[in-house]
């Protein structure tokens, strides 16, 4: 199984410069917990992402007003990646290893095509294969920059 067989296609995606605000609605809009940052609508060309975890953690949490800041201020970037020819399992240990819960698919010309979220690993891995991804993904949560 390759990860263009479990990505979630077309995620929705955000500039830099969109508001906080507008990237909430469109977590809510969407029912989803990461939207990438990307350097254009036509390239689609990933520049970060930006999580529900970072607006709470890195403005809220701080004592910052996010009302008036865009995603472009608060992403975690640089990204990890994955390709929709990567297999099930690569894109698995690149979660592990980097200790994400979603990760970006990237096509040939590094466009944002994709999305693979734990909900999928779970959908498509067997029982021992999620509970082995959720583990290293949550193990020292702390240490990783880019957890959400």
């Amino acid at each position: 199984m390759q990860v263009k067989d479990v990505m979630t296609s077309n995620p929705a995606c955000c500039l830099p410069e969109t508001s906080l605000v507008e990237v909430a609605r469109m977590m809510i809009d969407f029912d989803c917990g990461e939207i990438p940052v990307v350097e254009s609508a036509d390239t689609r060309i990933p520049l970060g992402v930006i999580t529900d975890r970072d607006i709470v953690c890195r403005t809220v949490g701080k004592g910052i007003d996010p009302m008036d800041m865009s995603a472009g201020e608060i992403m975690s970037a640089p990204i990890v990646a994955v390709t929709p020819d990567m297999s099930f399992e690569e894109c698995c240990r690149v979660m592990e290893e980097n200790q994400i819960r979603r990760v970006p698919v990237v096509d040939a010309n590094g466009a944002c095509c994709g999305i693979v979220a734990l909900a999928d690993i779970t959908k498509y891995a067997t029982e021992k294969e999620a509970g082995k991804v959720l583990e290293e993904v949550s193990a020292d949560i702390g240490a990783a920059s880019n957890v959400a």
